[in-house]
């Protein structure tokens, strides 16, 4: 189970997104706690006026509600009754057993999952505190529930070991060239999770090894071959490339473009797991790119600036060892693209490098580049839904 949670600026603005997706026959309000109607005898006013009925008792607050999903691997059939269950359960280990929520299935993804919207505002006016509760109350709560109904884990099903690093490496000059290919291919191509040769690239190159079509004019691009080479210290191909056919499994184009599209249909909780952890770093405020990126690796996660021939940077992937799966920024949610990042510290992630000053920002899709072609698809919780930092006003 993957939980998100945000603290969205606008009840109003949360609450419509749900009670729209209802009206479009693609969610179903499925529970309610602390309301005085069931949800069938409720209708889209009810539900506002209940809310704000308790929002109102502080009037101090700025942030008075949160939102949950909770997202489970597709191949868990759940009940409406076991979601609710689910649900509440999580709710209560949050503390949140008393407060007035809402929870709507969502069935407009490959998965199942729910979301939950609640007041922060407690009976007696209080505001409960939403410091680190993902870190400290959530986290629990999930490991607890994953153990309780037998789901399948957070981390997924593609964690093969405590050390989610890459193994085995192959190192040019220490490593039998065709051999050192091999095993690393046999640690990623069917491993990971990737859908495009840049992404399988960004994965490879912590095994030190490359897939090379060749320059679009060459042989191998024109006849759809494939070569794979040893990288160097530098990053660099170096020596001999070895043909895709001549590896073992015969890890071809043509199989890539296959695990490409059967990849697609397993991504989004590996996704939402990436997503929720890099919302936690964020939480830290890191002060540059670098000590983004350090905190990234902490939790197994390598953070790529992808570069033109100019050396300004226009993209950002991450590698998560953790979840075996990459993505593009841009496909995690416009705020985690190089220039969401960027914009969301207030300027605080700009690089303290000499090589990578601000203004060598470029847009994410300024370039186009077939190694480097990004997908976008939309998050579960929409960006709208999340709270907006405000300025601090600058001291006269």
């Amino acid at each position: 189970m993957v939980v998100r949670i945000t603290t969205p600026a606008s009840l109003l603005e949360t609450l419509n997104y749900h009670e729209h997706k209802v009206r479009r026959g693609v969610a179903t309000c499925i529970a309610e706690n602390h309301f005085p109607y069931p949800v069938h005898r409720m209708n889209f006013y009810h539900k506002l006026e209940w809310f704000q009925q308790r929002n109102e008792l502080n009037t101090r607050a700025t942030t008075k509600t949160i939102h949950v999903s909770l997202n489970y691997d597709p191949s868990e059939s759940l009940t409406n009754e076991r979601l609710i269950e689910i649900a509440a359960d999580y709710m209560q280990r949050l503390g949140f057993d008393q407060q007035p929520y809402l929870v709507y299935r969502h069935h407009d993804a490959s998965h199942p999952h729910v979301h939950i919207m609640a007041t922060l505002i407690r009976a007696d006016g209080s505001r409960i505190p939403t410091h680190n509760i993902a870190r400290d109350q959530s986290e629990p709560a999930r490991t607890a529930i994953e153990q309780k109904y037998e789901l399948v884990h957070a981390a997924g099903r593609r964690s093969l070991s405590e050390n989610p690093v890459p193994g085995v490496k192959a190192v040019y000059g220490k490593s039998e060239t065709k051999r050192g290919i091999a095993n690393a291919l046999k640690q990623v191509v069917g491993v990971y999770n990737y859908t495009t040769l840049a992404e399988l690239n960004a994965v490879l190159k912590d095994f030190g090894v490359m897939a090379d079509r060749g320059v679009k004019d060459s042989f191998t691009y024109r006849k759809g071959g494939l070569l794979y080479r040893m990288l160097g210290p530098d990053g660099v191909p170096t020596g001999v490339p070895i043909k895709a056919s001549a590896i073992a499994g015969k890890p071809t184009l043509r199989l890539l473009e296959s695990k490409f599209l059967a990849n697609k249909t397993e991504r989004e909780l590996p996704r939402l797991s990436l997503q929720n952890t890099l919302d936690q770093i964020i939480s830290i405020r890191p002060a540059t790119i670098e000590a983004f990126m350090r905190l990234a690796e902490k939790e197994s996660i390598k953070v790529v600036l992808r570069q033109n021939a100019e050396g300004r940077i226009y993209g950002i992937t991450f590698v998560d060892h953790r979840n075996r799966s990459v993505f593009n920024g841009s496909e995690i949610g416009k705020e985690y693209s190089i220039n969401g990042l960027y914009k969301q510290f207030e300027k605080q992630l700009a690089p303290t490098s000499q090589h990578l000053p601000e203004q060598n920002f470029l847009p994410e899709h300024s370039i186009t580049d077939t190694l480097l072609h990004t997908h976008t698809s939309e998050t579960n919780t929409p960006h709208h839904l999340t709270k907006k930092r405000k300025k601090k006003k600058q001291k006269l």
